[in-house]
């Protein structure tokens, strides 16, 4: 909801000043101010509001699996998300940052990590929620 409402900010405060302006016959300067505004919204919220809105507020975020990985966990560093995907051709975990605006992103792999092995090798694999496969 948040996310919405920034949104509407700035595309609200960006029509202001392309009406206030062009008003008075100053398109020029009211197009260049109404990009420039729409520009720093998104830059703003790209490179900073982004997670800190999905964290504190309950904003709208999506991520997707690389093909051919399972998703196991996520969870909150400071204010960078951390995806846990196992993946099973390389019998491998991998622990991706999402940081703001994608710029510095930490990956971390785990080599010979099956969170689907067991003890027995004839019983069921069980997954990391503790639920037996079938």
């Amino acid at each position: 909801m948040i996310t919405y409402l920034y949104w509407g900010a700035i595309i609200a405060l960006a029509m202001i000043l392309l009406i206030g302006l062009g008003k008075y016959n100053f398109w020029k300067a009211a197009l260049l101010c109404s990009l420039a505004v729409l520009l720093v919204g998104w830059a703003a919220y790209y490179f900073h509001f982004q997670q800190v809105f999905v964290k504190k507020y309950g904003g709208v975020m999506s991520i997707t699996v690389p093909d051919g990985q399972l998703h196991i966990a996520a969870t909150w560093k400071d204010e960078n998300l951390w995806i846990e995907n196992y993946d099973p051709k390389t019998n491998s975990c991998h622990f991706n940052e999402y940081s703001k605006g994608n710029v510095l992103q930490g990956k971390v792999t785990i080599k010979n990590c099956n969170p689907l092995r067991t003890n027995n090798s004839s019983q069921a694999p069980i997954t990391a929620a503790g639920n037996k496969l079938q």
